[in-house]
Order: C-alpha cells, then sequence, then structure tokens
C-alpha cells in the first residue's frame, strides 16, 4: 500500500479526498486556541473564561459523534460528510463576529458538531480498505486529517498578522477565522460531487435497527448504558464549569435546569436502546457466533482513546498558552512552538497504524503505545521556565507521537467490530476521546498544567495494564480479502470472540 499511496485513482483518491475533508473540520475546529490570549484581551475576558471556552469547543462534540455515526450508518459518508462541511461556515463566521463572552460560548458549542466530522471518515476508509491494511489507512486518514490542528496554530496566526492591515495594524484574528468556515463549506460542495460511499459492486451495509446501537448480549446492554452515561457525565460537569462565579454564563438554577434536560437526554438514550434491544432482553432472540460482538471491547476502546486521542485535544487547546505564559513568549511564536505536537500526527497517528498491522498484535501494539503516553506525560509535569526551550519542545513532542501513535493503533481495530455498524462504534469511541478533552481542560482549569500532565499520566498507565489484561485480538484483522472482493459477499466474522 505504501507504495502506491501518492496516487489519485480509485481507493487512493478517496483515502486523499477524506483526509483532507477531516484536515478542514480540524483547521476550524482548533482556530481559536492560536488566538485565546489575543481574543481575551481585545474581549476582556477572565483568564478562566478563556479556559472554559475551549471546554465549550470539546463539550458539543461529544452527543455530535453519536448522532452523526448514526446518521452515517444510515446515509453513508458522502452525505453526512458534505452537509457537515458545508454547515462549518456557521460557527466559524458566528466566532468571527463575537463580541462577548457569551457570543463566543455559544459559537464554541456549535463549533464542537464540526468536531464529530472524524467518525464519518473512518467508515469512508473502512468501506475501501482491506482489514489487513486497516491500520495504516486509517493512520493516515486520521494522521493527515489531523495536521489540521497544525495548520490552525501554525498559519492562521500568520494570516492574522499579514491581514492585519484592514483590521487597524491589529492582529486580524477575526478574518482568518472567517476564511476557514468558508473554504471548508466550498469543500463540502466538491466532496459531495467527487466522492462515492462503496467501491463499484460493493454494497452499503445499514444497520437494520436504527435510534440505538444494536448489541449482541445482555451483558452488553447494560455495559452500553453505563458508556451513555458517562458522556452524558461530562456535559453535566460543563454545566457545572459554565455555572462558577467566575465565569458568569448559567446561574445555579439554570444548571439544574441543564442538568434536568441531560437526564431526560439519558431516558431517552435508554429507551431506545431499550427499543432496539428489546428481543434480546425479552429472551425472544439469539444471536448465533458469527453475528455476536462484546461491547466491554468497545468500552476499553473507549478508554484508549480518553487517554491519547482525550489527552491531544487538551495539549493542543492549552499548549500555545503554556508555552506563552510559561516561557514569556508572543502569541506567535508560542502557536508556532505549540504546532510541534500536533505537526507530528503527519507522521505519528500512520505510523501507529502501520506497527498494528505489521505487529502481528494489535493488543499489544496498543498497551506498548499506551505506557509510551504515560511514561511522556509524567515527564512533561516537570517542565518550567528554568528549562531550555528545546527540551521543553522535545518532550511534547515525545508525548504527542505516542498520544498520537495511539490513535492509530485503537482505530485499527474499531472498524474491525462489527461493519454495519461501524459508524456507531466510531463515534462512541469518538465521543470518548471528547469526554476526556472536556474532562482533563476541567481539571487544567481548576488546577494548573503540571497537575493536567500528571493526571494524564497516570490514565494512560492504567489503560495499558487494562489493555495487556482485558482487551482481545480482532479475529481476521489481518485478513487480506475485504468484501467487495468476495464474490459471493458473504457476511463479516465477528471481530471478537463471541461471548457466553
Amino acid at each position: 500500500m505504501l507504495r502506491e499511496l501518492f496516487s489519485i485513482r480509485d481507493r487512493y483518491r478517496i483515502l486523499h479526498q477524506t483526509w483532507f475533508a477531516f484536515f478542514l473540520t480540524f483547521v476550524c475546529w482548533f482556530n481559536f486556541a492560536p488566538f485565546a490570549t489575543t481574543i481575551g484581551k481585545q474581549l476582556h475576558l477572565l483568564p478562566e473564561q478563556i479556559k472554559t471556552l475551549g471546554i465549550c469547543n470539546l463539550a458539543l462534540t461529544i452527543p455530535a459523534r453519536l448522532i452523526i455515526g448514526m446518521l452515517l450508518d444510515k446515509f453513508g459518508p458522502r452525505k453526512t460528510y458534505s452537509i457537515l462541511l458545508i454547515f462549518a461556515a456557521v460557527p466559524c463566521l458566528a466566532t468571527a463576529l463575537s463580541q462577548d463572552f457569551h457570543q463566543l460560548v455559544i459559537s464554541r458549542l456549535l463549533m464542537g458538531i464540526v468536531g464529530s466530522g472524524f467518525v464519518v471518515g473512518i467508515r469512508m476508509v473502512a468501506e475501501w480498505f482491506t482489514p489487513k491494511e486497516m491500520g495504516i489507512a486509517q493512520g493516515i486518514y486520521g494522521g493527515w486529517g489531523n495536521f489540521g490542528a497544525f495548520g490552525a496554530e501554525f498559519a492562521l496566526p500568520m494570516i492574522a498578522v499579514a491581514t492585519g492591515f484592514l483590521a487597524g495594524g491589529a492582529s486580524n484574528w477575526r478574518l482568518a477565522i472567517a476564511l476557514t468556515g468558508i473554504i471548508t463549506a466550498i469543500y463540502g460542495v466538491v466532496y459531495y460531487n467527487s466522492v462515492q460511499d462503496t467501491p463499484p459492486g460493493k454494497t452499503y451495509q445499514r444497520p437494520k435497527k436504527n435510534g440505538a446501537l444494536e448489541v449482541t448480549s445482555v451483558k452488553s446492554f447494560w455495559a452500553m448504558l453505563i458508556s451513555n452515561f458517562g458522556l452524558i457525565f461530562a456535559l453535566g460537569l460543563l454545566a457545572w464549569r459554565l455555572a462558577q462565579k467566575n465565569i458568569h454564563f448559567l446561574t445555579i438554577n439554570q444548571m439544574y435546569f441543564v442538568w434536568f434536560l441531560l437526564a431526560g437526554l439519558f431516558t431517552y438514550q435508554t429507551y431506545k436502546a431499550y427499543q432496539v434491544n428489546k428481543e434480546l432482553l425479552l429472551g425472544k432472540k439469539n444471536y448465533p457466533p458469527s453475528g455476536r460482538y462484546q461491547f466491554g471491547q468497545v468500552a476499553l476502546l473507549e478508554f484508549t482513546y480518553v487517554t491519547n486521542f482525550g489527552s491531544e485535544l487538551a495539549v493542543v487547546s492549552m499548549l500555545p498558552a503554556f508555552f506563552e505564559k510559561t516561557f514569556a513568549l508572543e502569541h506567535v511564536v508560542a502557536g508556532m512552538i505549540a504546532a510541534t505536537y500536533p505537526f507530528l500526527n503527519l507522521v505519528s497517528r500512520p505510523s501507529g497504524g502501520l506497527i498494528s498491522d505489521k505487529s502481528g498484535s494489535r493488543k499489544w501494539t496498543m498497551t506498548i503505545i499506551s505506557v509510551g503516553i504515560g511514561v511522556s506525560y509524567l515527564a512533561a509535569h516537570f517542565i518550567n521556565s528554568n528549562w531550555p526551550i528545546p527540551l521543553a519542545i522535545a518532550i511534547t513532542m515525545f508525548a504527542a507521537y505516542f498520544s498520537q501513535a495511539g490513535c492509530g493503533a485503537t482505530y485499527s481495530i474499531v472498524p474491525l467490530i462489527k461493519k454495519e455498524v461501524t459508524g456507531q462504534i466510531a463515534g462512541n469511541v469518538g465521543a470518548y476521546g471528547n469526554f476526556g478533552g472536556v474532562i482533563y481542560l476541567t481539571i487544567f482549569s481548576l488546577t494548573d498544567a503540571p497537575t493536567l500532565f500528571t493526571t494524564m499520566g497516570i490514565a494512560a498507565l492504567i489503560c495499558a495494564f487494562m489493555c495487556a489484561f482485558f482487551l482481545k485480538e480482532p479475529q481476521g484483522s489481518f485478513a487480506g480479502t475485504s468484501e467487495s472482493e468476495l464474490a459471493n459477499n458473504t457476511p463479516q466474522k465477528p471481530a471478537f470472540v463471541a461471548e457466553d
């Protein structure tokens, strides 16, 4: 595959067009971080408010990834991605036109929806590549798309400075942010008119039931409900943060009302899950071994994504300001230095997927990489103003490599679980990446950077332990033939050993 990687024909064209769609969504999603300090000064924001905006940027991505996953499985990646790309113009323009904290909160909450685009490409790439190539294909999609965070942190400050004459000599952050949305919307039209959901002759498999994830055992049903509650908890935590006295966005009564709505949402999710899995729960339906999968394995992958992508989200959101304050740098210089973290996505996430493909064990790849994440963040705990800047950059690059490689290793497994619900499973796992980002940024907003790095390091080491003892090797994860190549289009084998 690597020899043909730069081809622009057939499945490689689809891969390149799809990672670029993801790249643009990430440019939009992270277009606030490079200007956080500048916007704070111009709009007279408190430091706590700036940190809270970083959390808001992640919040709605949690439910959005679940919803996008269901829409994706039903309507296909071509339509779903195109609509999301066009929608990106709305929160970008809203951010560019914001005049106060309340307007920024609303615009960044809406921006979180754009961050759910990652889920769509997972299904698209899974349709076009074989299981034995899944790690490197998903790694290229995720890594080169994640490079959009680097594009935002490195390029947008330069655009803002270059167009400063239009803003009276000040950094023109409004124009830079607005441009990201306009360009992304235009590409949404291009994407819709130039890709296909599946290779010729292959049928796009849709779930038989919609509205919730279909599981294959009673134990998995209860595990799914616990998983859903975790995501609701993260949103409740955000509401609590917005009600703090130094934030001034929600009153206590409004916070309780949001909690009431979230409780209603969880109740509705539980009801839909019951409807979809009613026959299983009442003992009227049993799945054959070939049709089963373990939601417990999905939950473990959710935890891995908390520790790798969740930490990446947190670090990318706080690193420019961290370098600016720790080493007394100009915001443009600090943004460029911090961009070294997402820059590594170009190679680190694909390498994680490639190692998973070539190692012969996706389980142990995930375990070892998780150890690397833990050690690197614990080392970052000690960064301070007395450090040489090159050494601080080296430590963050070390952490960046393992966290991003972990993302590639996680999504080398996700598409192999159950094909027809890949979107929903990818949405669940992806949402927990945002869960991790919200939790980590909340900790950061209440403490400091060293505490954040320590928390992320310990969580990653716990994850490594869980992977070593509980993660199961997917069946058929190194098969060289995809469904589209099978003459009789036989059903997919289960990804994990069937449950009792």
